[in-house]
């Protein structure tokens, strides 16, 4: 994996008490105490007021974290190639096309089915930028985040230009909660362009290693990363924060972590 580079642009978080990259660069520098509020998602204004009205939190958090990566990397959404991962994706579509199925009436509304597949967040993105370039949309479980980043440095190493990285998550409501009890919506995007030493910007190349994956010493934050599948992506957000050299390991497969190597 050691073709595998790319350098951040770009990026955008929102969590449970990091309402976006510059609250949460504080906390991760230990410069502001963390403090776990629920996360309160923007209204996405881009979007026409029909496919306003029809988005979900999970359409919500991708279009914000992604917006703030394409803004603070002053780059055109229009243009960039997109990978969208999330370990499971709307449930709360998921639950009331359960309840509708279970009900006397079972017609399920043309909303809830064209919400409910998998790269909806991908095609609210579209509507919203008018962006035509490709875009892939995966789910890895509690690996998403780190299946994300090495489908969009890969495309990096096969030529892409640039591409917008979107990890997210939200809770699911009773009774899918009690099998998958996600607590809170968290979100994170990384606008990727291929790796330029020269350039000052921090840069990643990956690899695979058989070691634990990192752990957060702040106990709540390391509930979050244990908690959410796309805060997983954490420890890497701490070493970015704080602009520290080393290897990252994220949680990936059951026998093989993602090395994360950061040159801040």
């Amino acid at each position: 994996m050691s073709n595998l580079t790319g350098c951040i642009q770009g990026l955008g978080l929102l969590g449970p008490g990091l309402t976006d990259w510059s609250a949460a660069r504080a906390v991760l520098n230990d410069e502001s105490p963390y403090v776990a509020l629920r996360t309160v998602l923007p209204l996405p204004d881009i979007l026409p007021p029909a496919e306003r009205r029809r988005a979900g939190r999970i359409i919500k958090i991708a279009l914000a974290v992604g917006a703030e990566a394409v803004a603070r990397a002053q780059a055109d959404a229009r243009t960039l190639p997109t990978v969208f991962t999330s370990s499971g994706g709307d449930g709360d579509n998921c639950h009331e096309i359960c309840a509708t199925l279970a009900s006397s009436e079972r017609l399920i509304s043309p909303t809830r089915f064209h919400n409910s597949v998998h790269n909806a967040a991908s095609g609210y993105w579209t509507i919203a930028h008018g962006c035509t370039a490709g875009s892939t949309s995966l789910c890895a479980g509690d690996a998403s985040f780190a299946a994300g980043l090495l489908e969009a440095l890969a495309q990096l190493a096969c030529g892409a230009p640039a591409v917008l990285l979107l990890a997210y998550d939200a809770d699911y409501p009773p009774p899918l909660r009690a099998k998958r009890p996600i607590p809170d919506v968290f979100g994170v995007a990384l606008l990727l362009t291929p790796a330029d030493s020269a350039a000052r910007l921090p840069r990643l190349q990956l690899g695979l290693s058989s070691a634990p994956a990192a752990i957060m010493a702040n106990a709540e934050l390391e509930s979050l990363r244990c908690s959410i599948p796309a805060a997983r992506s954490l420890p890497l957000l701490e070493r970015l924060a704080q602009r520290r050299d080393g290897t990252v390991l994220l949680d990936y497969l059951e026998r093989a972590r993602l090395a994360v190597e950061v040159f801040a």
